[in-house]
């Protein structure tokens, strides 16, 4: 049974996105840039809605050839209800059916972990679902308060969470792995 990771970058009130902020929330550092490496290093299967698939395909595309290997090289599957065939970006697959189901039937089978890159709407049907195996926030030293935008904690239903993991990334981001305990134990 495959492990679902949900991988969110948030400011310190929850905004998974400030209006006109740069990416990182202007703090990319060689810290994070390492983690982001890492992370994209490893075996995954890339779970993304359409706004993330399409901002991360215009970085990607953008890159030269050399920079953007590992990303191609990556599966990824997006929901989208808009999105039509053939998506652009290789190795890329598009899910129309249920989100829930289908992130069900593939934690069901064998291979490589399932990993969110950010997908607000997708990560927040998965925790309220019950999806989520190891929720993974780093957290920027910023408050959002007139400009912030998609707060990731909103409408989702209580959840008991375990501390795994703490970290400090670039001296001021902070980053923390969680284990919902009340996960659905039927993936």
């Amino acid at each position: 049974m495959r492990e679902l990771i949900a991988d969110m970058y948030i400011t310190l009130d929850g905004s998974a996105f400030g209006e006109g902020a740069p990416a990182y929330f202007g703090y990319l550092g060689p810290d994070l840039e390492r983690r982001i490496d890492e992370d994209v290093g490893e075996p995954q299967v890339l779970l993304m809605g359409r706004k993330t698939y399409e901002m991360m395909w215009e970085i990607v595309r953008d890159q030269p050839v050399e920079g953007r290997d590992r990303m191609n090289e990556l599966p990824k599957v997006v929901f989208s209800e808009t999105l039509g065939e053939p998506l652009e970006w290789g190795n890329s697959r598009l899910a129309k059916g249920d989100l829930i189901e289908e992130v069900r039937s593939l934690k069901a089978e064998d291979g490589d972990t399932l990993r969110t890159m950010g997908s607000l709407s997708v990560v927040k049907t998965l925790l309220k679902a019950g999806l989520v195996d190891r929720l993974r926030l780093v957290v920027f030293p910023q408050v959002l308060g007139e400009t912030g935008r998609e707060p990731l904690f909103s409408d989702l239903p209580d959840i008991d969470l375990d501390l795994v993991e703490t970290g400090v990334l670039d001296g001021r981001l902070v980053a923390l792995e969680y284990r919902p305990t009340n996960a659905d134990p039927t993936g």
